[in-house]
């Protein structure tokens, strides 16, 4: 522990769908990331897991009162027009029915003209309520949403991205301001990911010889995946975190997740 609480102002914690981690960064420092990946016990909520969290882990034995949380759970997007705060319960429930004991959260993207709607269980939020004075909750993906849609601009030819996470697919595109395709898949194979990828190519009429594939995250057999992607496509890259963020000291943090490298280099 060489952190105090004064100079360690905020803690992100992801809340995986079945991992946990916690990140904090001195004021204005960012060579001083400290990352710490939780080991979740089967067979006990996530809301228990981050109970004994809170009295192990050492960057929660020392936390201060401010954190952001980043939850990684099924997210509709609402045209930001079309958004009404009273009614994000009913449109969340209606696309992910048969849920009990959550609360439904939402993220504006003015820079995307969309409104993310997410939920956390009830009992999830009592465990991070108890903890902290101050806490902001965004959709762990929007942070890579956000960076993405800049890289979008570089160049003339329509770019589609995914993102691999915890054997879950995201795949999106924009259109200027907007976006074009956003859905996310179950694909721990990469036999699934190809075929969810094409799928999605072709959907979006997307041009084979010309635009773009962009991969990042926890890849599926990589080797394999962007060999049998370049069959079909010829434009398929592999992001580099360390040279897309310039070799910011969060990259070479083994373990952390790209969404939450990204929202420490890029903010949210």
């Amino acid at each position: 522990m060489s952190e105090t609480n004064s100079t360690r102002q905020r803690i992100t914690i992801r809340l995986g769908r079945n991992t946990l981690a916690f990140a904090s960064m001195a004021d204005d420092d960012e060579k001083s990331i400290v990352y710490e990946p939780y080991v979740v016990k089967s067979g006990i909520s996530m809301a228990a897991n981050l109970r004994e969290a809170f009295k192990q882990a050492d960057l929660l034995l020392q936390a201060p009162p401010r954190a952001m949380v980043m939850v990684d759970a099924d997210t509709l997007m609402v045209p930001i027009e079309e958004f009404s705060e009273k009614n994000i319960e009913t449109l969340h429930n209606h696309a992910f029915p048969k849920r009990e004991k959550e609360i439904v959260l939402y993220n504006v993207l003015p820079d995307l003209n969309a409104v993310a709607v997410f939920s956390i269980s009830k009992d999830l939020n009592t465990v991070v309520s108890d903890h902290f004075q101050d806490t902001k909750f965004t959709s762990a993906i929007a942070p890579v949403w956000r960076h993405l849609h800049q890289r979008s601009f570089t160049g003339t030819r329509q770019k589609l991205y995914a993102y691999f996470h915890e054997s879950r697919l995201e795949v999106f595109c924009f259109q200027q301001n907007r976006f074009k395709f956003c859905n996310s898949f179950d694909a721990s194979r990469c036999q699934d990911a190809v075929y969810f990828l094409l799928y999605v190519w072709n959907q979006l009429q997307l041009d084979a010889g010309k635009d773009e594939l962009h991969l990042v995250g926890d890849l599926p057999d990589e080797a394999l995946l962007t060999t049998t992607l370049k069959e079909f496509l010829q434009n398929v890259y592999v992001i580099n975190p360390v040279a897309d963020f310039n070799a910011h000291p969060a990259t070479s943090i083994k373990g952390m997740p790209y969404d939450m490298q990204t929202l420490f280099v890029k903010g949210r």
